[in-house]
């Protein structure tokens, strides 16, 4: 239990409060030994990443028992693709917990966004609606980005000049991420081709490193050229309380 727990990033209580709650199957036995298995270890990893979407202990019950095979079965038909992201939507879709997603009503409603803003924004690339059985969804991140934008509206930004900017922003972005995507498929993937378990061990170390990577990059050269245009300007002043501020802020990337 101890090592299946290291291995899936929780800690051994629970592991013990999931089989109690009937999330996890009981281990075999061996002898005095409890044995888990791979199957056990994704069980527990699915978990997680659904209660990190915002989903209740309920509702992954639910998604699980629909989605996945039950405890004691022969397993999936290795023969046969494994599930993809749709599926696992539809099968969010098909469940009813859906509510780790809005539609694009509930996003204006719930961010005091226009409703016609929210289109500018997906039309522009800011938002990615996603498709489930037919409905248009946006995940928790674009409700997220969208109350962060409209604090930086209420500093006094232009939105005009600030959607154009941002859609500027998410085009390189793109292009960014499809040879990010290329490094990762020649280096990562295709040596790995067979081994899912090890491809995706890979992939959950690295999209965090290297969104932090990205964020405090980003960060450093805002501050360096702000910096560089105030000595540009001889304002001593505004130079020393930027300067300040740097040394006194830190930027803090949290991965959930």
């Amino acid at each position: 239990m101890s090592e299946i727990a290291e291995a899936a990033g929780v800690a051994v209580d629970t592991v013990r409060f999931y089989q109690g709650r009937g999330l996890l199957p009981a281990p075999e036995r061996r002898g005095r030994f409890a044995i888990y298995t791979d199957r056990h270890l994704e069980r527990l990893r699915r978990i997680r990443t659904l209660l990190e979407a915002g989903f209740s202990l309920a509702q992954i019950r639910k998604l699980l028992e629909e989605s996945t095979d039950p405890p004691g079965s022969a397993g999936p038909d290795r023969s046969t693709p494994p599930r993809t992201e749709k599926t696992l939507l539809d099968a969010l879709a098909a469940s009813s917990v859906g509510e780790g997603t809005v539609s694009r009503r509930e996003l204006a409603e719930r961010t005091g966004v226009p409703p016609a803003l929210v289109s500018a924004a997906v039309q522009a690339g800011l938002l990615s609606p996603i498709e489930i059985r037919g409905e248009e969804r946006f995940p928790r991140s674009d409700l997220e980005m969208v109350v962060a934008a409209l604090d930086i509206l209420d500093m006094g930004l232009p939105l005009d000049r600030l959607l154009e900017l941002a859609a500027l922003h998410a085009g390189n972005v793109d292009r960014l991420a499809e040879r990010a995507i290329d490094l990762f498929d020649d280096f990562v993937r295709k040596p790995a081709e067979g081994d899912e378990d090890a491809v995706r061990r890979i992939f959950e170390r690295l999209l965090p490193r290297v969104t932090q990577i990205v964020a405090l990059h980003f960060q450093r050269t805002i501050v360096t050229r702000a910096l560089a245009r105030l000595r540009g300007r001889g304002d001593d002043e505004a130079l020393e309380a930027a300067l300040e501020l740097t040394r006194s802020a830190h930027l803090e990337v949290q991965w959930r």
